[in-house]
């Protein structure tokens, strides 16, 4: 992550949290940048980081909940679970994700418009199939969707977040990617 040109702190945060055979993930971006950005982007990824184990609805509700005082977030969040091979995820706002697998094509999470602490719309989660090697990608918008474009999930983990925002990252914003890979053994 990186913060916008000149500011102390970023009002994007990342949130990796496991227990058991559940892994939460989740991607927040507090609106605009400086320190309103990181309370609230800090806020949020309080109230995941204490939520493990709840539904991604019930999350990004108590988000909502929890910020209704500050500026607001985007948030993209998934959880994945290890005993079944899957992942499901929401997003609400301009946080992107995408799910990369060999042989198959990537999949987009589509967020819902809104803004946690703001305007809460019907949330529809996803649930998708994991395989070992398949890669999540969560970006805030201080990184180009275009990004997806050329894709390429090869490396590890830490490789590909730092050639995404390398190549990617705007200047004029804060700036954030986060990729987990699952290494399960599935078949």
């Amino acid at each position: 992550m990186r913060p916008f040109s000149g500011e102390p702190e970023s009002g994007d945060l990342a949130v990796i949290e496991s227990c058991a055979e559940v892994t939460l993930v989740a991607a927040i971006d507090g609106l605009g940048h400086g320190p309103e950005a990181a309370t609230a982007a800090r806020m949020a990824a309080k109230v995941i980081e204490e939520g493990i184990g709840e539904g991604v609805t019930a999350l990004v509700e108590r988000c909502h909940r929890a910020l209704d005082q500050t500026r607001g977030a985007s948030i993209s969040l998934a959880t994945i679970d290890a005993g079944h091979n899957t992942m499901t995820w929401v997003a609400i706002g301009n946080v992107e994700g995408r799910l990369v697998e060999r042989r198959r094509p990537s999949r987009a999470i589509f967020p819902a418009a809104g803004v946690a602490g703001v305007e809460l719309p019907q949330l529809q989660p996803e649930t998708l199939g994991l395989r070992r090697g398949s890669t999540l990608i969560f970006t805030s918008d201080g990184v180009q969707s275009s990004f997806s474009d050329s894709l390429a999930a090869s490396g590890s983990p830490q490789q590909v977040a730092d050639r995404i925002l390398g190549e990617h990252g705007r200047s004029t914003d804060d700036a954030l990617v986060l990729v987990v890979r699952y290494l399960r053994v599935t078949e």
